[in-house]
C-alpha cells in the first residue's frame, strides 16, 4: 500500500470515529444540530459513515424550503418524501417558468403526500404562469399558513369543514372560477382563527357579487386588486389594520357607507379611482 493510501485511510478512519461518537449523543441533542444544519447538510451526514446513514430520517419534524434554490431542491422532493417517513410541517416552493414546465404536474401528488405528513404551512409561489391546483388543496384541516401566488384555484371538496388552525391565508395573483365570491366567502367564514388576511391581484370569473369578509380575530387585512372583487367588511371585531387599493372605482356602491365599516381601526390606507361622491372626503387616496 502506499503511502498516499494509508495516509488517506488513516485520515478517513479517524473521520469516522469522531462521527460514530458524536452519533453517540442523546438523541434531543443529535436532533437539535441537525435541524439547525438545514434539511440539505442533514441528509448529507448520510454519507459520514454507516452508523449516520439514515440517521436524517429519525428526525421528528422537517421543513422543506425551496425559494432560493428551487432547481436542486424540488428534484429531490420526490425522493424525500418517499424516504422521510416523518411529520413535515412546513412547505415553501418558488417555480419560475422553467422549473414549473418540470414540476407543475407534480404538485398535486406533493400536495397529497405533504397533506398526509401533517403539513402546517403551505407556502407555492408561480411567478410565469397559472398552476392548477386540485381540491385537495383545501382538504388540510390543521394548516396554519395558506398562501398560493400564480394558481388557478379549484372548487372547495365535497364536506370542506374550513380551517380551524389557519392563522395567516394569501391569495395572490390567483384566478377563481364562477361564484368565487361565495368560496372566498366560505374560506374566511370557516378560518375562525384567522390573523392576517392577503388578497392581491385576484380574478374572479363571473359577474359582479356582493360579499362579506367575516372573521372574529382578523387583525390584519390587505386587499390589492385591478376591480372591485364586490367584498364589503362584515363582523371584524379585532381588525386593527388594513391596506386597500381598488385600482377601478366602486361603481354605484355607497362609498361612505363603505367606510364606516373601518370606525373602530387603528391605522386604514385606502387607495381608488373612486371619486367619493357619497362622503365628504376629497381624495381619493385616504390614510387615517
Amino acid at each position: 500500500m502506499s503511502p498516499a493510501r494509508r495516509a488517506y485511510n488513516k485520515r478517513r478512519s479517524s473521520e469516522i470515529a469522531v462521527a460514530d461518537a458524536l452519533i453517540s449523543l442523546p438523541t434531543g441533542v443529535l436532533d437539535d444540530i441537525l435541524a439547525r444544519a438545514g434539511l440539505r447538510d442533514a441528509v448529507r451526514t448520510s454519507a459520514l459513515s454507516r452508523a449516520w446513514r439514515r440517521r436524517w430520517e429519525a428526525l421528528p419534524s422537517i421543513d422543506l424550503l425551496f425559494l432560493d434554490d428551487g432547481n436542486k431542491g424540488l428534484r429531490a422532493v420526490d425522493g424525500i418524501l418517499l424516504r422521510y417517513p416523518g411529520r413535515i410541517r412546513r412547505f415553501d416552493a418558488y417555480l419560475d417558468r422553467d422549473l414549473q414546465n418540470l414540476y407543475a404536474g407534480r404538485v398535486t401528488d406533493w400536495i397529497i403526500a405533504l397533506y398526509r405528513r401533517g403539513l402546517e404551512a403551505f407556502n407555492l409561489i408561480s411567478v410565469d404562469g397559472c398552476i392548477d391546483l386540485p381540491s385537495a388543496v383545501f382538504s388540510r384541516d390543521s394548516l396554519t399558513m395558506l398562501r398560493l401566488c400564480g394558481c388557478a384555484i379549484p372548487f372547495l371538496p365535497a364536506g370542506f369543514e374550513g380551517f380551524p388552525k389557519l392563522k395567516n391565508l394569501a391569495f395572490l395573483n390567483v384566478r377563481f372560477q364562477e361564484d368565487g365570491e361565495y368560496q372566498l366567502e366560505e374560506i374566511i367564514a370557516t378560518s375562525p382563527s384567522l390573523e392576517e388576511l392577503t388578497l392581491w391581484d385576484v380574478e374572479i370569473a363571473g359577474d359582479f357579487k356582493e360579499w362579506a369578509i367575516q372573521a372574529p380575530n382578523l387583525w390584519h387585512l390587505s386587499i390589492r386588486t385591478p376591480d372591485d372583487l364586490g367584498w364589503n367588511p362584515g363582523e371584524l371585531p379585532s381588525l386593527r389594520s388594513a391596506e386597500i387599493e381598488i385600482c377601478d372605482s366602486f361603481g354605484d356602491r355607497d362609498f361612505g357607507k363603505f367606510l364606516t365599516r373601518f370606525a373602530n381601526i387603528t391605522e386604514l390606507k385606502i387607495y381608488t379611482h373612486h371619486p367619493p361622491v357619497h362622503t365628504n372626503c376629497s381624495q381619493s387616496s385616504l390614510s387615517v
